[in-house]
Parts: C-alpha cells; sequence; structure tokens
C-alpha cells in the first residue's frame, strides 16, 4: 500500500521543496503542504555552498539558480579594526573535488521560486499552498493527516510524513519530541544596502567576507543586486532605526557617496537539536531537527544533507528494492553531522568572529583542507553504524578518501563519451572496479535491482571484451589516484554520491553482499531476465 500512497512533506521553505524534487527525481509520489499563502518573502539565508549545489545538480534544480546568483571563489577574513585580510580561503583549489569549485549568493526568497518552479516542472500540483496541518495519526500502514485547506478540512493519507516546517515545528510538537540547546541572547540583524563599493567607492572585498572583532563584527555578502550585511544584536538591544544601521555600515566599510537601505530582518538565535528525528513513518528534517547558529552557511546547507539522504531511502524502499531498515540510516548518519559537526563548527566560528580565546580553531592548516571543509564536501558520513564520521578536512592537498566520505566528482569516458562519477550515480548504487580492462576481469551485469558495476581503466575496453557496456576510461588514471585507492578495489557509491564501502576487487558476491546489507532483504532479488 505504501508505494499507491504520497510521501507528505510539511512546509514549503527551502529544505521542504529540495526534499520534494529529490522525491520526484526518483519518482517518488509527493505532496507539500505550506500553511503560508504565498512564499517567504523575508531577507534570510544568502549563502549557497557546493555540496547544496551537487544535491540541487543531481536533482535537476541547479541550472536556474546558478542563472540567478553570484558565484564565489573567496571566502575572505578581516581584521575590523585594520580593515586587513587575516584570511583568505580560494574555492578555486577544489577543481580536482567538484565541478562546482565556488560557493552561491543569493537571497532566499529570490531561491523559493526558483525551487518552486522545478517542483512544478517535476511533480506538476505538488505544491499545496495555504494549507496548514492541524493533526496527523500514524495507523503503523500509512499516516492520515487533518489539515486547514483554502476550502475548509482537508483529509490526506500519506505513505510517509516529512516535517519540514521548521524550527516552530507543528510535526515535532505534535509527536512531543523535546528539543535541547538553547537561544543566544544576541540576535542578529540583517540589512540590505544598495551602495556601489565597486566604482565610486571601491573597495575589493571578497564576495563573501567576515570582519572580525571582539566588541562587534559583521559579515559582508555580496548579493546579486545589493549587498548584505549581518551583525549581531546586544542583548535588550532595541531594532536599529534606519539611520543607526547606515552608521553601523560605515563603522566597517567607510564613508560612502551614496546609500539606500533596501530592507532589513531581525531574528532570535538558535542552537536546539530534537531528541530524535523518527517516530513510526514521520521524520523530522532541517530545523524541525536541528537549529544550527547560522554562521558560515551551515543552517539552511546543513538541512540540505537531509534532503540529500533521505530522499534516495524513501525511493529504493517505494520500488521495492529496499526494506524499511533502509531508512534508519537517515538518523544514525545526519545527526551527529548536525548537532556535533555543523553545531560545533558554527559556534566555533562565531567565537572566532568575536575573537573569543575559548572558541576552539574554526580553521585549520592549509588552504585545500579549508576549501574542502568550508564548501560542505568534508563530510564523512557514519556510513557503517560505527560511530565514525567527521566534516573537518585539513592539509594543502586532496586526501584519499574511506568509507563514508563523499566522493569526488571527476569526469570519465563511457560508451557515450565523458561522463561524471556523480551522473553516474545519481539514480543507482555502482560498484567500481578499478582493473585492467585488458584482462577481461568479471564485471557482474546488472543482477541486482538497484546497483550497476563498471570497470574503471586507463586501458580503454577493447571492442570484443565484452565489456564495453559496463567499462569507463580514465585517462591517466586520474579519478583512482584522486581517490588514493590502489589497483584491484572496488569502490561502492551511493545515490547521495557517499562511499558506501571500499573492497578488494575480484569477488563481486562481496559487493552484493555489502549493498543487500545497506537496504536489506528485498536486494536479494535478482534483475528479471528482459
Amino acid at each position: 500500500m505504501v508505494r499507491e500512497l504520497p510521501v507528505a512533506v510539511i512546509g514549503g521553505g527551502p529544505i521542504g521543496l529540495v526534499t520534494a524534487i529529490g522525491l520526484a527525481h526518483y519518482g517518488v509520489p509527493v505532496v507539500v503542504y505550506e500553511e503560508d499563502d504565498r512564499l517567504s518573502l523575508d531577507t534570510k539565508a544568502g549563502t549557497i555552498l557546493t555540496r547544496t549545489l551537487e544535491v540541487l545538480h543531481r536533482y535537476g534544480a541547479l541550472d536556474d539558480v546558478l542563472r540567478a546568483a553570484v558565484r564565489v571563489d573567496e571566502i575572505g577574513e578581516l581584521d575590523r579594526a585594520t580593515n586587513t585580510s587575516t584570511l583568505s580561503v580560494r574555492t578555486g583549489d577544489l577543481t580536482e573535488d567538484t565541478r562546482y569549485p565556488f560557493v552561491i549568493n543569493i537571497p532566499q526568497h529570490e531561491l523559493e521560486p526558483l525551487l518552486r518552479d522545478a517542483l512544478e516542472r517535476k511533480a506538476p500540483g505538488a505544491l499545496r499552498m495555504g494549507h496548514r496541518l492541524r493533526t496527523f495519526t500514524d495507523h503503523g500502514d500509512r499516516v492520515e493527516l487533518t489539515l486547514d485547506g483554502p476550502a475548509g478540512e482537508v483529509i490526506q493519507e500519506a505513505g510517509y510524513v516529512l516535517a519540514c516546517d521548521g524550527g516552530h515545528s507543528t510535526v515535532r510538537r505534535l509527536l512531543g519530541i523535546t528539543v535541547e540547546g538553547k537561544t543566544l541572547e544576541d540576535r542578529y540583524s540583517l540589512v540590505d544596502l544598495k551602495v556601489d563599493l565597486d566604482l565610486a567607492n571601491p573597495r575589493d572585498y571578497p564576495y563573501l567576507a567576515y570582519f572580525g572583532d571582539p566588541q562587534e563584527w559583521m559579515v559582508l555578502v555580496r548579493q546579486p543586486h545589493c549587498w548584505r550585511f549581518l551583525f549581531p544584536l546586544g542583548p535588550g538591544r532595541p531594532e536599529p532605526t534606519r539611520e543607526e544601521f547606515a552608521e553601523k555600515v560605515a563603522r566597517f566599510i567607510g564613508e560612502t557617496d551614496s546609500m539606500e537601505i533596501l530592507g532589513t530582518n531581525i531574528y532570535s538565535v538558535h542552537h536546539r537539536v530534537a531528541e530524535t528525528w523518527n517516530v513510526g513513518r514521520v521524520f523530522l528534517m532541517g530545523d524541525a531537527a536541528h537549529l544550527i547558529t547560522p554562521m558560515w552557511a551551515l543552517g539552511l546547507n546543513t538541512g540540505i544533507l537531509d534532503a540529500s539522504n533521505l530522499p534516495w531511502r524513501l525511493a529504493w524502499l517505494f520500488r521495492g528494492w529496499a526494506d524499511e531498515s533502509v531508512l534508519a540510516g537517515y538518523e544514525q548518519e545526519q545527526a551527529p553531522v548536525a548537532i556535533k559537526g555543523s553545531g560545533a563548527l558554527a559556534e566555533a566560528a562565531r567565537a572566532n568572529m568575536g575573537r573569543r580565546a575559548e572558541g576552539a580553531p574554526a580553521m585549520g592548516e592549509g588552504n585545500w583542507g579549508n576549501a574542502f571543509t568550508r564548501a560542505l564536501l568534508g563530510v564523512k558520513l557514519d556510513v557503517d553504524g560505527d560511530g565514525e564520521w567527521s566534516m573537518v578536512k585539513s592539509g594543502d592537498v586532496p586526501l584519499p578518501v574511506t568509507a563514508g566520505d563523499r566522493a569526488p566528482d571527476l569526469p570519465v569516458f563511457g560508451p557515450d563519451g565523458q561522463t561524471y562519477v556523480h551522473d553516474l550515480c545519481a539514480n543507482s548504487f555502482v560498484a567500481l572496479h578499478f582493473t585492467d580492462a585488458r584482462r577481461q576481469p568479471n564485471i557482474p551485469g546488472p543482477t541486482r535491482p538497484g546497483l550497476r558495476h563498471y570497470v574503471v581503466s586507463r586501458w580503454d575496453a577493447p571492442h570484443d571484451s565484452g565489456l564495453r557496456d559496463r567499462a569507463l576510461f580514465d585517462p591517466s588514471e586520474r579519478l583512482r589516484r584522486r581517490l588514493g585507492v590502489g589497483e584491484d578495489v572496488v569502490v561502492l557509491l551511493r545515490p547521495d554520491a557517499h562511499i558506501a564501502a571500499i573492497l578488494p576487487a575480484g569477488d563481486p558476491d562481496a559487493v552484493v553482499e555489502k549493498y543487500r546489507s545497506i537496504v536489506g532483504a528485498a536486494a536479494s532479488v535478482p534483475v528479471p531476465a528482459s
């Protein structure tokens, strides 16, 4: 019955929309309920990190976002007192890791309509505005929702419910899930300004710059059509007037010939995490599961990691390729990243901005490691349930990968020409057998649903080898060398491009057994002969 019912996403913000786009990408029926009658007009999150760009690409929703955004290849840190650079992280060092060696700036109220349009293309009519969730009942085999819609009460049955309804989540409250953490004493004040820092008042600031100061720090963001400034607002301080906002900005960037305030927003900052993210057929995602201090763009972008992890699991379940055990990996993998990873890193960054000595180091040695971490490419998931995870890399050169790491996205050449690693696994598990294609290795065909095998070699597979449809040409062994693996090794990739396992080559049964351990007994069902 589950495959006949849609997945209900509660909340039509960025996390809910990207989650729904992901489900539609995998062919899972989905409906999104948003209580407001229009998308958010608030001036909110403005920086999208590289890992989020990769997720949007996988789901076919990136091109319009890139067209509307400003691309940034330098993240700067400056000392407010001297107005001099103290550190510059250059994302151009990531060209051996990703097709998108940059981050982008785009305000949330411009991002959301683009995500809405992408969802409409993939799942017409899936977004239902003006629908407020009142209550729901989990019947064990389905969830019954009661909502207040524009025309009155709406009753909807769903296979699963995904709560993407923010920090004040109705779903979380109805489940009785407690939230642990704190609300910061400082609030954050955000102002968008029309000011010319390019010609009339050239400053040469990076498009994403962090001004550190023990008294008053600031974040400066170049948006497509304006500059955005973010400040802390001390406890009990009233909202600044427009004149006070302008004076505050001038203390950082100096006097300018003109300045126009386009909009302001003041919001409280939380660091809170739900005690559990899953009850029955209901899952918490994004701010409903974890409210992260929004430093280094780790708020929204950490939520996108949730939207990268759960949809493929539900897809395998809906397709009959997995049993419900596959869903347990979602919280196991994402919770430590949000709580101990993004949360701790954001707090360390905030302490660093305030020049507080008690703050943990927020940056390491080496530009590659800092860029990899700041782009959110360094997330290693606990894929084996052994507590091994991380999100920080260091050093000047790319490191070899291990199980749980996100795989680098480099080009290889297949029967139809150039393709990229992440595109190979965008809708399937993929086993990459690094071995000599001339020796006609035993590379299985599609014998299990949702799992494909390829031989990867610097030797192009001969046409009479029987391997041409399962062969990837890797000139100069660029991909193998970047992975840091030896010859005669199998790298098993998941649909979210994280590495599920690294195994010895020559034993295809070991690959299948690892796949079965991830998705459950359904993987034991062979693919029917065509």
